[in-house]
């Protein structure tokens, strides 16, 4: 690519190999004031600026991962061009949110809608400490969890962090509803209402609610589609509410944060390491890792296979360099030989990716003795597999999760 050295916003830059340029689309013709400051063969106007109004447009996306140097055309253009101080810190923001919520709250009560996973966990926690025994999370335990998560969840919460915790076992209900559905979509929709359904009715348990607290983040909000963008996936938290909600008001205090900071604010707040480390997992839990119809033996078989998968990784070490990694049951089956018998079982796939901010993100290279002690000891250890394939997709074209 062609640059304008000159400009501040391209300070530092040297060559073409510098800077990396998407070209689905362009700018024809820059408007009245702006100067052209960045072409390629593709894209005539690809980064433009006016320095009197200190106003600037480029073409790509330079905070995705696979951008050469995009880190440094933002840090120009916060630093040189803004004169940005960078002096925030997440302890400001858990500060500020809990006198937010404060404010916002008062003596009213709220309900947080709490999975166990990194998002949920750190808004309940910080909505405890703002507006301490006035919170109730409602542990909906749908049975999409992972394996011996619905126990851990009641352990870390109601004795750890002593905060009211109720436990509703809906196992039967959610599978009930989501017999026979294969679609992704419907089945976070299914999935979404219910939970708003179990919520309601616990909440009628315990009185007035004034307020529905959910865990939702910023890539959340982003791939759920904003004003006219693409709708990449409608998450639980964002996408999957139905139209009539029996609360005053959702309240989302992670709205504006990505994965990162999430964890950093529940550092903060003195979550323990280990639950904010935690793998990320979606609301609809392994619903949508199940491809096709859910029923309760497809459920064991994953739970069981991604419990190995995540083992391994950890005894590997890979635990904090990988960012996401779980297992998938496909709706494929096909012929294997176990012992001396013919088998025609299910195949499980591997995802793992590394990323900083979940927007995007690159299959993780794990070790080849890694990926085959994983395989030897799911086809060897769960039933109804007889084959495990890896999955080496980066996003995008691809999304992390599979559904």
């Amino acid at each position: 690519m062609e640059i304008d050295s000159t400009s501040s916003l391209f300070q530092g830059f040297e060559n073409q190999n510098d800077f990396l340029m998407s070209h689905t689309d362009f700018v024809a013709e820059v408007p009245a004031g702006f100067k052209n400051i960045g072409k390629t063969m593709h894209c005539p106007n690809a980064a433009m600026e006016n320095s009197d109004k200190k106003l600037y447009g480029i073409q790509f996306h330079p905070e995705v991962n696979l951008s050469v140097n995009g880190t440094k055309v933002i840090y120009n253009f916060l630093f040189n061009i803004c004169k940005c101080s960078g002096d925030w810190q997440i302890s400001s923001f858990v500060e500020d949110s809990i006198k937010t919520l404060k404010e916002k709250i008062g003596d009213g009560k709220a309900l947080c809608a709490l999975s166990g996973g990194v998002d949920s966990s750190v808004a309940a926690v910080l909505l405890h400490k703002a507006i301490g025994k006035n919170l109730t999370c409602i542990f909906v335990d749908h049975g999409l969890l992972r394996k011996n998560e619905g126990d851990e969840v009641e352990e870390i919460f109601r004795n750890q962090f002593d905060i009211n915790l109720l436990r509703v076992d809906a196992k039967d209900r959610f599978l009930e509803k989501l017999s026979g559905v294969t679609d992704p979509e419907k089945k976070r929709k299914i999935i979404g209402e219910e939970f708003i359904r179990v919520f309601e009715e616990e909440a009628k348990k315990i009185g007035t609610v004034d307020f529905l607290v959910q865990g939702t983040i910023y890539p959340d909000v982003i791939e759920s589609g904003l004003g006219k963008s693409s709708v990449i996936k409608s998450h639980h938290n964002v996408g999957g509410l139905p139209d009539y909600v029996d609360f005053k008001e959702i309240v989302e205090p992670l709205r504006n944060l990505f994965k990162d900071e999430v964890r950093k604010t529940g550092l903060e707040l003195g979550i323990p390491e280990n639950l904010v480390f935690r793998q990320p997992f979606p609301g609809p839990g392994l619903a949508i890792r199940i491809i096709g119809d859910i029923t309760d033996d497809k459920l064991n078989i994953l739970k069981d296979a991604d419990s190995i998968f995540r083992e391994e990784i950890a005894n590997a070490g890979l635990d904090k360099s990988i960012n996401q990694y779980f297992a998938v049951l496909t709706n494929l089956k096909s012929v294997g030989v176990m012992g001396d018998e013919r088998t025609y079982d299910y195949t499980i796939a591997l995802r793992a990716v590394e990323t900083t901010d979940f927007m995007t993100g690159v299959w993780s290279k794990i070790p080849y003795e890694v990926l085959e002690k994983v395989s030897s000891r799911i086809v060897n250890e769960v039933k109804h597999v007889n084959r495990v394939v890896y999955d080496i997709t980066s996003k995008p074209p691809a999304t992390i999760e599979w559904e």
